[in-house]
This record gives C-alpha cells, sequence and structure tokens, in this order.
C-alpha cells in the first residue's frame, strides 16, 4: 500500500518490525564481504520496499543507501577487530507533509534492526503533546515513558520545534529537551532518534538549540513531489483499492492537481488523497442516486471525470 504519513493520535504511535526477524546475533559475525552482510541481513528486501513504495525521492532513497552501507562496512569493521566509534545515526527529516518523513523512518527502523543496530526495529512516533506536561512535575515522567517505549528502535518526533517555545516563561519544553539529549548521547546504542518538520522551522530550531543540533549526524530533505509524480502517486492509490480513472478523468485530476498545488496547506501525497477519498464520494452519491440500477464492476471501479470537476476549485460549491 502507498504509505502517507500523519495520521493523528492522542497517544504515541508504535510501528512494529516487519518483513523478516533480524538476524542471529553470529550470522552476520562471520560476514566478511557486502554481499555476505547484504544476504544475510535481508536488508536489501528493505531498500527495494523502499522503492516499491514510495514514488520519486531520488535524494532521500539515495542517502538511505548510503546509510545503509556505512552501516554494512562498520559491521564488516568490526567482524575484523578494527576498533572504531559507533555511527551516530540520529538524523533530521526536513520538508512539507505527505512526502513520505514517516514511512521513511520505518523502514529505516529495518534496516537498523537487521544490521544488529537496534534490538527491535519499531519505530514510535510521537509529537510535543506526547512528551511535554502542563504543570510543573508532568514532563520528564512523560518524556521518560516514551523514551522506554522507544528503546531498542527509532524515537520520530513530527514537528520537533514545538518542543522550544522561548516566548512562553511556563513552558516546559525545554525539560523534554534536555532530558532527549541526555538520553541521545548516552544511549546512543540502543536508540535512533529521528526530528521531523518543515525545514525553516527545523533550521531555526536547531539554531536554538545547539545542543540538539550537534548530535544530529544526518540531515534528510524531502523534496515536494513534482506534478508528474503526483499522478503516478494517485494512480497507486486507486489500483490498491480497486478503482481507475474513467475517461478524461485522468486529465481532469490533472488540472485539479495544478490549482491545488498554489492552494494553502497543500500536503503533496496526503493532499492527494483526499482529494481521491473526495472523489470516491461523490462517486457512491452519483451510484446511489439510481437505486434500481444493477450496477457492474466495471461501473463501481470508475471515476468519472464529473467525480472530479465538481469540486470547489473548479468554481463549484462542493469541496
Amino acid at each position: 500500500m502507498y504509505k502517507i504519513p500523519g495520521s493523528s493520535s492522542d497517544m504515541p504511535v508504535t510501528t512494529a518490525a516487519t518483513e523478516g526477524a533480524a538476524p542471529a546475533p553470529d550470522a552476520l559475525g562471520a560476514a566478511r564481504s557486502v554481499a555476505e552482510v547484504m544476504a544475510g541481513s535481508q536488508v536489501e528486501e528493505v531498500l527495494a520496499e523502499l522503492d516499491r513504495e514510495l514514488v520519486g525521492l531520488k535524494p532521500v532513497k539515495a542517502r538511505i543507501r548510503d546509510i545503509a552501507a556505512l552501516l554494512v562496512i562498520d559491521k564488516l569493521r568490526k567482524n575484523l577487530g578494527l576498533s572504531s566509534q559507533a555511527p551516530s545515526l540520529h538524523m533530521c527529516f526536513s520538508g512539507n507533509p505527505g512526502t513520505g518523513k514517516t514511512t521513511v523512518a520505518m523502514r529505516m527502523a529495518q534496516i537498523l534492526q537487521r544490521l544488529g543496530y537496534v534490538r527491535k526495529g519499531h519505530m514510535v512516533a510521537v509529537t510535543r503533546d506526547d512528551l511535554v506536561g502542563q504543570y510543573i512535575g508532568h514532563t520528564a515522567p512523560k518524556t521518560r515513558e516514551v523514551l522506554k517505549k522507544a528503546m531498542g528502535g527509532v524515537l520520530f518526533i513530527d514537528e520537533a520545534y514545538y518542543l522550544y517555545r522561548p516566548e512562553n516563561e511556563r513552558d516546559y519544553g525545554q525539560e523534554a529537551i534536555e532530558i532527549l539529549l541526555q538520553v541521545m548521547e548516552n544511549n546512543r546504542d540502543d536508540l535512533v532518534v529521528i526530528l521531523a518538520g518543515y525545514k525553516d522551522r527545523m533550521d531555526t530550531f536547531f539554531q536554538s538549540n545547539p545542543g540538539m543540533s550537534s548530535r544530529i549526524a544526518h540531515h534528510l530533505d524531502f523534496p515536494d513531489y513534482s506534478a508528474g509524480e503526483l499522478m503516478h502517486i494517485a494512480g497507486k492509490m486507486l489500483a490498491e483499492q480497486h478503482y481507475h480513472f474513467g475517461e478524461g478523468a485522468e486529465a481532469a485530476f490533472d488540472a485539479y492537481l495544478e490549482r491545488r498545488i498554489v492552494q494553502p496547506h497543500f500536503a503533496n501525497a496526503r493532499s492527494v488523497r483526499n482529494a481521491l477519498d473526495r472523489a470516491r464520494l461523490r462517486q457512491a452519491s452519483r451510484l446511489f442516486a439510481d437505486r434500481d440500477r444493477a450496477w457492474t464492476a466495471e461501473e463501481l471501479s470508475t471515476i468519472a471525470a464529473d467525480d472530479i470537476l465538481a469540486s470547489r476549485l473548479f468554481g463549484n460549491s462542493t469541496s
């Protein structure tokens, strides 16, 4: 299924490791070549799955492969007794909403587990509300509880800049940051922290928190999708739900995207998903109106041009 980040929840979201168990500790310990490590860890499968899941994002995928290469070579060095400091793996994912940051973080957790850099390979996704309390003495236990759940895997903090609110003297976000900094340093061999958010706000956050900036080894910029990539994503989303564009509908959706991209709060693949959900709603209403007709599978699976052109972006009253 095409993965879209950004599901909201009042509680931290934990994503378990999938597709294959971690290799036994000695399975990779005898490896002497990249091929042996890749075969033993099955990391190539994770990288291939990432390619299948996400359209575009070539710079991001290349950087993930670079990080995987670093970990594989580090594993070979350890196998030959070459001492070196464990690589710093805390990361920052910068980009607009709907560009695949959460999906990439989940796959990174799998890579880390399969190569033995974390124990479990799960990911805990949180926001400020999961870490920061509303009164004195509340923040520390909340933050430590989240960290406890994330140990052995990846802690993904979305919109991390909201942890720091210097304009509010009674804000407790700084306390959460200080606890995070300590754990990121002392438990770097059992926890990887990934901070995510808009690039400009993350840059400001790091300027105001140099201690956090110094602990982030990898900065990945997630570009916006092009119109062509968004159309590709739309086709994949429809196919996964056994729908397809009817005559003229693909051109209509392309015209919709041209208008939507320049509107406020555009969220890349997430906005594509929302637009398709509304098109499905209009299709359902259209078919529902003819109650006595026996619909075919083809008709039930087709998104018509009118289902898209009814959007208010084309001057109509519906959303």
